[in-house]
Parts: C-alpha cells; structure tokens; sequence
C-alpha cells in the first residue's frame, strides 16, 4: 500500500525525531522539510530538501500532501500553536504519531497535530485536543482532559478527571491530583506536586533538593 506523502515543518532535532518515528512507526512517508524563509541555513535536512514554508503549497499541494509541526514548547508552545494555524489556514490536514508503542485505551480519538510517543499510558475516557505533545512514559490517567497546544515531557503522572486548560508545559516526573484544573499557560517544572488548581500563567516549582554536608563514602547504605 502506498504511503501518505508528508511535510514536516520545522528543522531542529524535533524535526528529525518526528522524521526518524514516522519513517519506522506510521504510514506516512516524509518527502520533506519546511520552515519560514529566514530560517533556511541548507537545502536539505536530514537528507530531503528543506522548502520555503511561505509558498510551500505551491510545491506541494494540501490536497496531495499532509503537514505536520514538529517544533518544541517555546513561548509555553505558542510558536507551534502558531505554525499549526497557518498549516491549517494552507488547507494541509494534519498527521498524527501515536506510537504503536503507546497503550491508547481511551475510545476517543486524539485531535490532530498530536505527537506520542512510546510508553503513554492513555486510559478510558481521556480526551486530547490539537497539537498535543506526550513525550514518554507519561500516564494520563481516566477522564482527563487535555486541551489544544500542551506539552507533556515525560514520566508525568495526571491522575484522573483533570483537566489541563491550553498552552501549558508539564515537566518530567511531575505529580498532578487527581480533579484538579491546570488553567492556561501554566508552567509545571520537573518534579512538581501539584495538589489543587493553578492560576492561568502560574509557574509552579518543586522544593530544591540540598547538598548534604557528609560525602557519599561517609555514609553507611545498608
């Protein structure tokens, strides 16, 4: 069966993993790379050629070719947000990686523009919006919802019935209660406890762990 024809827009090591995940794990076959004129250091990336993302359609048009935004959580992911908009506003439909890796048990399909990788486990009732990120290892646990432009890293743990508003970043091995609302653009850095809900653009950190005044060969581990 013929694969789906597949712009990545975006040239940085997320454009490369996106290529390397879609290339083993989907059946879309990326044919190449796109960014915004000023952006373009080389004429290829990866070994394809990297097109001006400006009049990209003209090259390859939506209604024969996908796109996907393959950028980070820069400006609490308003950069991707924003690419998103235009590659819609272009026509292009866009793809999805869910891994085959990833225990996807939740009966709702995910929005579109989402990126998860290998190791989620998404239990029943959770509903993802646009433009998702879930890097790896991450539970999402029943009746979550997520909303558009969110970026989850990896090993957090969303227990059941929250709801994360839009354009906020989750950190690694972060601890979300369960009924809990995270309101947009919150911050949630690695290793936070979060018990109750966020204010909307609220930077949430964890206590610093110390240094401890003996040295590792002073202390007896039983």
């Amino acid at each position: 069966m013929d694969k789906k024809k597949l712009i990545i827009i975006g040239n940085t090591s997320n454009a490369r993993l996106a290529r390397y995940f879609f290339d083993i794990d989907s059946d879309k076959e990326v044919v190449a790379f796109s960014v915004n004129e000023k952006y373009i250091s080389g004429n290829t990336f990866e070994g394809l050629p990297v097109e001006a993302f400006e009049d990209i359609e003209k090259k390859y048009p939506p209604g024969e070719y996908e796109a996907f935004v393959a950028v980070g959580y820069t400006d609490m992911n308003k950069i991707r947000e924003k690419m998103y908009n235009e590659s819609k506003a272009k026509g292009y439909a866009m793809a999805n990686y869910i891994s085959s890796r990833c225990s996807f048990l939740s009966q709702f399909p995910a929005g579109d523009n989402c990126f998860i990788l290998e190791d989620n486990t998404i239990q029943p009732y959770v509903k993802i919006g646009n433009n998702v990120v879930l890097w790896s290892g991450n539970h999402i646990g029943h009746d979550v919802e997520i909303d558009d432009h969110n970026f989850i890293t990896s090993h957090a743990v969303v227990s059941g019935f929250v709801k994360i508003r839009n354009n906020c970043f989750i950190g690694v091995n972060a601890t979300i209660r369960d009924g809990i609302t995270i309101a947009p653009e919150t911050l949630i850095a690695a290793g936070a406890i979060i018990m109750k809900d966020t204010v909307e653009k609220g930077v949430y950190l964890p206590a610093r762990s110390t240094l401890f005044e003996k040295k590792s060969d002073e202390i007896k581990i039983s």
